[in-house]
């Protein structure tokens, strides 16, 4: 789960730097199109975080992880 966690950790930070880029390039270029694409890069810096957590949160979920510390919810009783 580490493993994963790293890369899509990384995976994550490559896409938020590559939007962050290509916005920044296309505003000293010029375009038309730059104010939309700042405002995708914006709102995506929220949902691409949001994503990976909901992942990793569904992840755990269904391997039965059901707390960190390596019990299940049902024995504790």
């Amino acid at each position: 789960m580490k493993k994963t966690k790293r890369i899509l950790a990384l995976a994550g930070a490559l896409l938020l730097f590559a939007m962050y880029a290509v916005t920044l390039v296309l505003a000293l270029i010029g375009s038309d199109i730059t104010l939309k694409l700042l405002r995708a890069s914006i709102a995506c810096t929220v949902i691409v975080p949001v994503f990976l957590y909901a992942y990793m949160l569904v992840y755990r979920v269904l391997k039965g992880h059901g707390s960190d510390d390596g019990h299940t919810d049902s024995a504790d009783s």
